[in-house]
């Protein structure tokens, strides 16, 4: 898969297959659109573009009001739609001015001049163009003046709710990782470097590796204890994990720790992977440090039956 971080950088050679979207956390509806469109441009022997943007287009329309946390990283999002089998992915900035292109110039200027659109794969609900203005019916309309061919997914509901980014995002800040699984496909997950942290976790016999986040518009879910599986250098190891301000310390700076189990080995300085299995419980305030010790060989007992499967 090429990578374009510019529509202005990408020359075309011919017709293409093209999506267009944010595409935040690759969702199972977003996979469906991705599947159809690497099976239609294979079908027609033509190449396949997805089109998205960064940073998030309501983060600029509304003058960073809207602080939208992401699902994915563009690296993650990158790894993620290469798997897909997309051939051309077009990262393009996303700027006031851009968000003031209307619908039909967005069609004519850069679907069909730049990108050279011949068939046109898109969800349900699609919005595009000034203050979200086109829809659905624009692109059926101009597809017979520009010659391209609309394909429109219908709508993927899974638990009676249709799929979007939004409300994964939602279900993550309510702790409800067990059903972001089913609308991702799979855990979410976070990546962070190992950092020194206060050595509380060792006093408790349970040593903690704390977490720096580097990527910091990437969404940290809910405050409490799950249960997770962390990958280091390609192997999975059962671990549990806290985040927030561990109350029974009246600690001030919010910190993310996970307790690997079966496992002392130094990893300071080394990149984890941390996938997101369970909600265990909130996040509390224990009277005593042994009161605390005690809940958290409940939690390594909760969180190793809920790995059972993982």
């Amino acid at each position: 898969m090429k990578v374009y971080y510019s529509i202005q950088d990408f020359n075309p050679k011919d017709h293409y297959v093209v999506t267009q979207g944010t595409f935040d956390g690759v969702h199972l509806g977003h996979q469906k659109i991705l599947k159809k469109i690497v099976e239609k441009a294979k079908n027609l022997q033509l190449e396949s573009i997805l089109l998205t943007f960064h940073p998030h287009p309501r983060s600029i329309i509304f003058n960073g009001e809207q602080n939208i946390k992401m699902l994915n990283t563009i690296e993650e999002k990158i790894k993620l739609i290469e798997q897909m089998g997309i051939d051309h992915l077009i990262i393009s900035p996303f700027t006031k001015e851009f968000s003031r292109t209307s619908a039909f110039n967005f069609i004519k200027d850069i679907l069909v001049e730049k990108l050279k659109v011949k068939h046109f794969v898109i969800g349900y609900d699609h919005r595009f163009g000034k203050n979200r203005e086109g829809s659905i019916d624009d692109l059926k309309k101009h597809s017979e003046i520009f010659n391209y061919t609309l394909h429109e997914i219908e709508a993927k509901e899974v638990h009676e709710s249709i799929i979007s980014s939004t409300k994964i995002r939602i279900a993550l800040e309510e702790g409800k990782v067990n059903l972001t699984k089913k609308f991702l496909g799979k855990a979410y997950s976070i990546s962070g470097k190992v950092i020194k942290g206060k050595g509380r976790g060792k006093l408790l016999n349970f040593p903690t590796a704390n977490i720096e986040i580097i990527q910091s518009e990437k969404l940290i879910p809910k405050h409490g204890v799950y249960a997770v599986i962390v990958n280091r250098k390609n192997t999975r190891y059962k671990a549990m994990m806290n985040i927030g301000f561990n109350p029974t310390f009246d600690q001030k700076e919010k910190s993310l720790e996970v307790h690997l189990f079966n496992f002392n080995e130094n990893i300071y300085g080394e990149t984890i992977r941390i996938y997101f299995h369970e909600y265990l419980r909130n996040e509390q305030k224990f009277e005593t440090k042994e009161d605390l010790s005690r809940q958290l060989k409940l939690d390594k007992k909760n969180a190793e039956k809920e790995l059972q499967n993982a």
